[in-house]
């Protein structure tokens, strides 16, 4: 058995541009996309960060990771060494960007996103000495892996909560990255959240690729067309579950007057890059990963690492709704209502479509 651990996880950190989860890279290295900063004189944590497709920069939940390493470096000093997986990637490619960083002495080294559970599993047995974790999956067998794991579905029936009572049509709108486990997740919370407020309202769900294809995650012209089909049918507030891809469904639902956009993993009401469709956003679906990653540089810093499966629920913070913009003020009191249920353990959340 793995050691299982609930973390108290607080607050929604909504920092400026340099955030993390799957989105458009602003850094470049020899091989690939990636950068190295230190700081505190070379003292401190090298903290060695794999990123998913798009990479520091997508506005969403590479950016959310992001902040993370960003506080650690910025509270404990050291070195950060920044890697980013291209749509290209195999998993010989993703194997060599965890062994590049393990190898260089980073310690701890985090890979944000279930793509990197595969390799992940292959490297951390050949560097028991370093601490590994992993972002959105659980990684059986090797004792050197914390997994960093969220309630995305609790936040997302919140979000289908806000959608059913703030829409005018009747029909909303999920559009998800690629359709694999996780963001069936997020799919299932959303409708299931719609659905228990308002059973006959329409939802609509659209995937921007499948299978092995991750160019759903980092594909803002996908996203564009998707949500436009979907406000040209009559969605009037569209959830969207796809890293960067989000950035044009929210630019698409911005050109439609009376329609809803909601955001997911960052506070991308908050976002400077989004400044100008921010009217536009109802809300977001935070997903603090952020404070996943930052606990654990902090742990490998005071030499405890965290290992084992690692949760953080609605309960404890790890996911919530923003309220930046105060659009969603009116609904609060159903909001609070249904968070009071999943909390207390009456709505149970589906995991599934």
């Amino acid at each position: 058995m793995r050691r299982v651990s609930k973390i108290a996880a607080a607050g929604i950190a909504t920092a400026a541009l340099a955030l993390s989860a799957t989105a458009c890279g602003s850094t470049s290295t020899q091989k690939e996309s990636g950068t190295s900063s230190s700081a505190g004189g070379g003292k401190g944590v090298k903290i060695g960060v794999a990123y998913d497709v798009g990479g520091r920069g997508d506005h969403s939940f590479n950016d959310s990771a992001a902040r993370g390493v960003d506080k650690a470096k910025t509270e404990f000093g050291g070195e950060v060494k920044e890697l980013t997986a291209k749509t290209t990637d195999t998993e010989a490619d993703r194997v060599q960007r965890l062994s590049d960083l393990a190898g260089a002495g980073y310690n701890p080294v985090i890979g944000i996103g279930f793509a990197y559970a595969n390799s992940m599993k292959q490297v951390a047995v050949k560097y028991p000495n370093v601490t590994f974790g992993i972002v959105d999956s659980v990684v059986e067998g090797p004792k050197n892996v914390d997994d960093i794991v969220f309630t995305e579905e609790q936040g997302s029936y919140l979000a289908g909560v806000a959608a059913a009572l703030k829409s005018k049509t009747n029909h909303v709108g999920f559009i998800g990255g690629v359709d694999v486990p996780l963001i069936k997740k997020f799919e299932a919370g959303f409708v299931q959240g719609v659905k228990d407020t308002k059973p006959s309202d329409n939802v609509e769900v659209q995937y921007l690729s499948h299978g092995s294809d991750t160019s759903g995650f980092a594909s803002p012209d996908k996203g564009k067309a998707a949500a436009q089909g979907m406000l040209d049918n009559g969605a009037d507030v569209i959830y969207t579950a796809a890293g960067s891809s989000g950035t044009g469904a929210i630019e698409a639902v911005a050109g439609k007057k009376g329609a809803w956009a909601i955001g997911v993993d960052s506070d991308q009401y908050q976002q400077a890059s989004l400044a100008k469709y921010k009217d536009s956003i109802l809300t977001s679906v935070v997903k603090n990963v952020d404070i996943g990653v930052y606990d654990l540089i902090k742990s490998v810093k005071d030499g405890k690492p965290l290992t084992g499966v690692n949760s953080y629920p609605l309960s404890k913070g790890g996911v919530s709704l923003a309220t930046s913009g105060g659009f969603i003020a009116d609904i609060k009191p159903q909001l609070d209502a249904a968070q009071k249920k999943i909390v207390d353990g009456t709505i149970k959340v589906k995991t599934t479509p």
